[in-house]
């Protein structure tokens, strides 16, 4: 379902232009982990919550971060089924995103380019740039970036049936970015 060179990629170091950093056990860093470790397979075999906070104390991640990190997962696998239950979102493109006073306090400028190039790009429809959105603020950090924006972006579309050309559309994009530097 997804490229190999993700899984032989740490946090996507070479591939993606992000150097492999050292896990601080933040929520995204256990996020990344289970991402990286159960969901880049075929049929991700993603153990019960019990038995992956366990794994996840094991490797040394913080209880409350883990505990914190799963709820995350927990209601990103909410969002999704609620968002397939709910009323259908505009997707003629004729509609304009407003982000509230909050949003524009969490989400940089450059963040919330971003997501309107991928929306732009065919990578992300518009209810799953509100899934991502809603997620990224529920990472609860000091600071959003970009980088956190495109795993967030990933795990929102590895959630997500059928999500294979997004999700090879975001890779190539963001490679193609990385590879002619800062603009």
């Amino acid at each position: 379902m997804f490229d190999v060179k993700l899984r032989d990629a740490p946090l996507f170091g070479d591939h993606y232009g992000r150097e492999p950093q050292m896990m601080t056990g933040s929520i995204l860093d256990i996020l990344i982990y289970v991402f990286d470790r159960y969901m880049l397979d075929e049929a991700p075999e993603v153990p019960a919550r019990e038995a992956l906070a366990r794994d996840l104390a094991c490797v040394g991640f913080e209880h409350d971060n883990v505990e914190r990190a799963l709820d995350w997962l927990a209601e990103l696998a909410s969002v999704r089924e609620r968002a397939l239950l709910g009323p259908a979102v505009d997707k003629s493109g004729g509609a304009v995103r407003v982000f509230s006073d909050a949003e524009l306090a969490r989400l940089s400028t450059e963040c919330r380019g971003f997501l309107f190039t991928l929306e732009r790009l065919g990578v992300l429809q518009p209810l799953q740039r509100e899934i991502v959105i809603d997620r990224m603020i529920a990472l609860d950090a000091d600071e959003l970036d970009t980088e956190q924006l495109k795993w967030v972006v990933l795990m929102v579309l590895s959630s997500q049936p059928g999500q294979d050309l997004a999700f090879q559309r975001l890779e190539a994009w963001v490679s193609t970015t990385n590879a002619s530097g800062p603009h």
